[in-house]
């Protein structure tokens, strides 16, 4: 992931890292430190903005609001992407494209495609508020300014169940090459063709070269 985007990746939000297109981490795994979601059959996607940063001394971040500036005035990478989103929904901007990549296992991310940041707001949380932000698919060719993986276009997030299936069951390999580098999710009927996203059976692993080469043929 770092090796594709050309950059340490260091936090869950990152709002145009040196001046490129925002990223985003989720999972929605069990113990997640945040409570990310996806919805309309991986169409969109629901992000939990983050915490304050721990420090010896302070408050546990779970215990207090999210926060939109930063003690100096500034704002926060909250505050980035919900003024980001407020441009959007005011006609003052168009909606902020965002690559997201989701975490399956200790080690292993996935790239779930471009994203397009529509809503954000504040909700609470037991006893605190926390940022929600809205994004749904980018249906179409991204825009050539977005550094994409070497990949076919995504247009519909597999869920999270599907690809631990897949990645269990094909061993993290591809299935034809046995390639353990740059591997990705594959639809074997492809989607445009109405392949789902939902079952294991239509799901398999392949590197990125078998994964161009098949584009969107049937085998």
């Amino acid at each position: 992931m770092c090796d594709v985007e050309g950059i340490m990746l260091q936090h869950g939000m990152n709002f145009r890292p040196g001046g490129r297109t925002s990223i985003f981490l989720m999972s929605v795994r069990p113990g997640a430190p945040y409570e990310d979601q996806t919805q309309d059959d991986g169409r969109v996607l629901v992000y939990e903005g983050h915490d304050i940063a721990r420090f010896r001394g302070g408050p546990d971040p779970k215990s207090v609001d999210q926060p939109m500036h930063l003690p100096g005035g500034g704002l926060t990478r909250n505050g980035k992407f919900f003024a980001a989103a407020q441009a959007f929904k005011q006609d003052k901007a168009p909606a902020e494209l965002v690559k997201v990549y989701e975490k399956i296992r200790a080690g292993i991310w996935v790239y779930n495609g471009v994203f397009r940041l529509l809503d954000a707001w504040l909700e609470r949380s037991g006893r605190r508020r926390v940022f929600k932000f809205r994004l749904q698919v980018h249906e179409g060719p991204a825009p050539a300014e977005v550094r994409l993986p070497k990949d076919l276009p995504h247009n519909r997030m597999i869920p999270t169940a599907v690809k631990l299936a897949v990645w269990k069951r094909d061993k993290g390999r591809c299935v034809k090459c046995s390639s353990t580098k740059n591997l990705h999710f594959d639809h074997v009927l492809p989607f445009s063709r109405g392949g789902t996203s939902l079952k294991v059976e239509n799901i398999q692993l392949l590197c990125a070269r078998h994964n161009i080469a098949k584009r969107d043929r049937i085998e």
